[in-house]
């Protein structure tokens, strides 16, 4: 069995980000593999520590700062990775598309990616991926057990969460609360310098064209009321209901 784990680089929750006259400026900002992809990464490694023989790749598509994060997966236990290397700013779809292709050709049974992606803050990439594969898919999965080629998994819903069963090949978004990932060992970095990262561009996948194009990029600023209320606490507490009903208009 083949397992891919989807993974991007973003900004590091913590991090100030400002934008430029051409979007958004990433200059000195710090960043992290993606959080909820995290999940997806040990998800597979627990796997195979379970007794399942399984050959595990990182696929990820973005600019050669990538590295970092796919070298952090290799560490934690991924075997190998393909690196797509590009600057465009695909979204979503397109995105979807060309992973799709490798993940065929490199033969896949099983895709994890994260739930979220914090750089398009969307959901869309794991089922976007699943419907350009044409596999059964399943999201935000808090509990997951593969036998032979039947999952059982539990995911959130609206209501609550509900288990079912599907069938291997599988796309499957992850999320916190499936496990607890582990942190990479000093050995086991070093020894991630040693596996495979092969480097690909979007020639070597289908061509897509981008189905759109960002036009401007802005970060919301909301100015701030500087009020200060003042008096006893049963008279500060109606004027700050006051302000919230009134002006704020949030309740």
């Amino acid at each position: 069995m083949k397992i891919c784990t989807v993974l991007k680089q973003v900004p590091d929750a913590e991090a100030s980000i400002r934008t430029s006259g051409s979007g958004v400026d990433l200059a000195g900002v710090t960043f992290v593999m993606d959080g909820m992809d995290e999940y997806g990464v040990e998800e597979a490694i627990r796997l195979r520590e379970a007794g399942h023989t399984a050959e595990i790749f990182t696929l990820a598509l973005g600019p050669r700062r990538f590295e970092e994060a796919i070298r952090t997966s290799l560490a934690i236990g991924c075997d190998r990775a393909i690196h797509i290397e590009t600057d465009e700013a695909l979204d979503v779809i397109t995105q979807a598309r060309v992973l799709a292709d490798a993940v065929k050709k490199e033969g896949a049974d099983l895709v994890f990616v994260g739930g979220k992606e914090a750089d398009w803050d969307s959901s869309a990439l794991g089922p976007a991926l699943a419907e350009a594969l044409g596999w059964t898919h399943l999201d935000w999965t808090t509990k997951f057990v593969l036998t032979g080629t039947t999952i059982e998994a539990t995911h959130d819903t609206d209501a609550g969460n509900e288990t079912v069963k599907l069938s291997l090949p599988a796309v499957i978004t992850t999320q916190q609360g499936l496990n607890e990932p582990r942190y990479p060992t000093l050995p086991n970095i070093m020894k991630a310098k040693r596996k495979e990262l092969r480097k690909a561009t979007l020639a070597d996948y289908a061509a897509h064209a981008p189905l759109t194009k960002i036009a401007s990029e802005a970060i919301q600023v909301k100015a701030r009321l500087n009020k200060i209320l003042s008096g006893e606490g049963p008279e500060t507490a109606k004027q700050l209901i006051t302000l919230l009903r009134d002006e704020a208009k949030v309740i």
